[in-house]
């Protein structure tokens, strides 16, 4: 949520800032709102301070006219006070009606970009930082995910549509094992090597844990609400870990002389994807229910750019050890989330799809996320607490993962071969194929 401050003092900003990201309608809209409750606000405080003032006045001649026994001069005066009350009444209803829709509009509008973003209105404007790695050159034509993991009997849509209609996936035998394999890879880069703390967190959040993070009221359509309550509020599945997660400080006051604090989390994820009907029905690219491992840090404000370019590190350190080529895109002004000032997304080579896909996203939010979900920090002399930076990116999106591993290591027999660092965590599986054929590697995981 952004600052009340900054909208009172600096309304170009905001609307410098909603031109960079396309003047969508439904932004200039809350702006138009916020603007029109502000003038009232200020209009209302005005007439206010006229009315208590004049109530002042009144009370302090009711006393003496009172005292000396000039009732019947008093009773005007006494009823006029009478007045000012009820309509000071009837102002306060109309202040608080008129905070609520603040509320709403503060809430619509998006974060302020950084102003290293380069403006653009769609991911054609995204600019290319760095690559890594080079696309191996296959001496046969390339096949998708889908086709391989279904000549390969690891992947099953056919059944999971049977158990759920579209955009679910089964996984089967060295297909199950490699995701898991995956995710345990993540979490031990993570945690052992980068130092993040690990959490299992609840996978069933209330609507004020999703409106800490942004993603509501924007984003319901996108989510997947419950029948049942949680805290007496509606219960939505959560689209990622960020969202309990970095709730797990709201209305708390960090030490700020311990940050960054650092999490990570393995989670399922449900998206409703509304919007999307026609993109990516089928294969593991988009999907209702998939998994992923999310990294997320509290910074302090003068480090939270740094912060961005060492969670991104962390990302594609893993990329690399998988030995997965990538390339790292700054998002535009027209590309870049409602929450996030800055986001950079990683994209892996599909040599099935003959093109870059998007892996994993990482964002600093600056004090965005922070504010919604009051999380602060006070410095160590004691000083008055401000509010944290907050940032997190996916380390990685494991169904992706699986996708690039599979299309990446294939071979012109059908069969794919398991990259070297995920081994240990195979039972020294080197190769998947129809007949399953295994070699064993002795030893327990280690983190390359």
């Amino acid at each position: 949520m952004l600052d009340r401050q900054l909208v009172t003092d600096h309304i170009d900003v905001l609307r410098e800032n909603l031109r960079k990201r396309g003047n969508k309608p439904e932004m200039i809209a809350s702006l138009d709102l916020l603007l029109a409750v502000l003038t009232r606000r200020r209009e209302l405080q005005t007439e206010t301070d006229h009315l208590r003032a004049e109530r002042n006045t009144l009370s302090k001649q009711i006393g003496p006219l009172m005292k000396a026994g000039q009732q019947a001069e008093a009773e005007p005066l006494k009823a006029r006070v009478h007045e000012i009350a009820e309509s000071l009444g009837i102002q306060d209803a109309e202040r608080k009606e008129l905070e609520e829709r603040e509320v709403i509009a503060l809430m619509s509008l998006p974060n302020v970009l950084d102003p290293r973003v380069p403006e653009g209105a769609d991911e054609s404007a995204n600019v290319e930082l760095r690559r890594w790695g080079t696309p191996r050159k296959l001496d046969f034509e390339p096949k998708d995910h889908i086709a391989l993991g279904e000549a390969l009997g690891i992947l099953d849509f056919e059944r999971a549509v049977k158990l759920s209609g579209a955009r679910f996936p089964v996984y089967r035998g060295a297909g199950a094992a490699l995701e898991r394999g995956l995710i345990n890879f993540f979490l031990d880069r993570a945690t052992r090597l980068n130092g993040y703390t690990e959490l299992m967190v609840p996978y069933i959040v209330s609507r004020t844990t999703m409106t800490g993070t942004g993603q509501l009221p924007k984003f319901e359509e996108d989510l997947f609400r419950l029948s049942a309550q949680v805290n007496g509020e509606d219960a939505f599945l959560i689209p990622t870990a960020e969202v309990p997660v970095t709730n797990l400080h709201r209305d708390e006051i960090l030490d700020e002389a311990a940050l960054p604090v650092d999490y990570c989390a393995f989670t399922p994820c449900f998206r409703s994807e509304a919007g999307s009907y026609g993109k990516d029905v089928r294969g593991l690219t988009r999907q209702h229910q998939f998994h992923k491992v999310e990294l997320v840090q509290f910074t302090s404000p003068e480090t939270s750019a740094a912060g961005l370019e060492e969670l991104t590190g962390h990302a594609e350190a893993i990329l690399q050890g998988l030995e997965l080529p990538y390339r790292v895109m700054e998002l535009c002004s027209g590309d870049t989330g409602f929450s996030a000032a800055r986001t950079y997304d990683l994209e892996v080579w599909l040599p099935g799809q003959d093109r870059y896909r998007e892996i994993s996203s990482c964002s600093v939010f600056n004090d965005f996320q922070a504010r919604r979900a009051r999380i602060r920090c006070r410095p160590a002399d004691g000083g008055k607490a401000r509010l944290v930076h907050t940032l997190n990116g996916s380390g990685l999106a494991v169904g992706r993962t699986l996708v690039a591993v599979l299309e990446n290591y294939q071979r012109a027999d059908g069969s794919v071969t398991v990259p070297v660092a995920l081994r240990p965590y195979q039972g020294g599986l080197e190769r998947i194929d129809r007949n399953m054929s295994m070699t064993a590697t002795k030893g327990p995981p280690t983190v390359g």
